[in-house]
């Protein structure tokens, strides 16, 4: 069974900053792209940031120079380092994960989310 365990969400002010991770745990192969997505109340959830197995990354417009995504491949780890939170990246954010259970088998995984709210 995989389980992605995310972590680091909470309350912070304007300008401020927080980091989320995300690992990922149980029996598989190998873990392909992982990423972060958000869903913010009322809104459908987007794709906010996403990183290969060999490092290539990709963000949403809304967060370039912002947030910086990063991984660890040996601990299974997808980080989200956040800077200059603005009121409007309030949203629970899912960790997601690509990953293969064995060579033929490849399933997208998703964390249980974790909230983000950037108030004063």
């Amino acid at each position: 069974q995989v389980q992605l365990v995310e972590s680091g969400g909470g309350l912070v002010q304007p300008g401020g900053s927080l980091r989320l991770s995300c690992a990922a745990s149980g029996n598989f192969f190998r873990v392909n792209d992982m990423g972060w997505h958000r869903q913010a109340p009322g809104k459908q959830r987007e794709l906010v940031a996403i990183i290969s197995r060999g490092g290539s990354t990709n963000y949403v417009d809304s967060v370039k120079g912002r947030f910086t995504i990063s991984r660890d491949n040996a601990q299974n780890t997808v980080y989200l380092q956040m800077n200059s939170l603005r009121p409007e990246d309030t949203a629970v954010y899912y960790c997601y994960a690509d990953i293969n259970l064995s060579s033929v088998r490849r399933y997208d995984y998703w964390g249980q989310g974790t909230q983000v709210t950037v108030s004063s």
